[in-house]
């Protein structure tokens, strides 16, 4: 199950552009809480300090456990539900976080990875990852990190769907079971290189052919001239 980073809050009494900015330049990211029967009301978080806790993570969706100063509940189990990040430079621009208790249900995506060597490959398929994330359903407790799906019995020509993942007890998948996650495809790559060749040398042979033709009828002009 994912882990719960603990991540140190206060909350925001200055709202509006200007002060969003200022909060910026000085390392510090605006936030909103909301969700669990509550008022939503604004705080504010340390960049780096989230950054870092980001980067352990396999997912944008994943649950922290918010200390904030200044708030009548300090401590809050919330769930990162967006990230708002500047395109060019990467800073965060502003986070949503979604409180919530451990006996209510949270919706999340969560990776889906591949793992060991398919037989299909082996005897020169091509693996094709499909799909990458898993929509799902579950408690914050059981909040899976990822979704792991061995391979290595998939010849060419065999697949994965969503009906054949082996999903962690507690979580249900939130998409239709039929769709594919990944398969092993025939590899067409060399077959299609010998094609794109051959086609190259007849251009040349006929381009040569055309060329030889024009020398000699230059040629002959030339004899009738004299």
């Amino acid at each position: 199950m994912a882990t719960q980073e603990t991540l140190h809050a206060e909350k925001r009494s200055v709202k509006g552009t200007t002060a969003s900015g200022k909060l910026r330049r000085e390392g510090i990211v605006p936030a909103i809480v909301y969700g669990s029967k509550q008022d939503n009301y604004a705080i504010q978080v340390n960049s780096k300090q989230f950054f870092d806790i980001f980067k352990q993570q396999s997912s944008e969706n994943f649950l922290v456990n918010l200390e904030i100063a200044g708030a009548k509940e300090k401590n809050k189990l919330a769930f990162v539900q967006d990230i708002q990040m500047d395109a060019l430079s990467g800073s965060l621009i502003h986070i949503d976080f979604r409180a919530v208790s451990e006996n209510e249900n949270i919706h999340a995506s969560i990776p889906i990875s591949l793992e060991g060597e398919s037989i299909g490959v082996k005897g020169g398929g091509l693996l094709e990852h499909l799909l990458h994330s898993l929509e799902i359903e579950c408690r914050p407790s059981d909040l899976p990190e990822r979704i792991t799906c061995n391979v290595e019995d998939l010849d060419i020509g065999d697949s994965i769907k969503i009906s054949d993942i082996d999903i962690p007890d507690g979580v249900t998948s939130r998409m239709d079971e039929h769709v594919l996650v990944a398969l092993v495809a025939q590899q067409r790559v060399a077959e299609e290189e010998v094609a794109v060749e051959t086609e190259g040398a007849e251009a040349v042979e006929a381009s040569e052919g055309a060329a030889g033709t024009d020398d000699t009828e230059e040629s002959s002009e030339g004899e009738g001239r004299e």
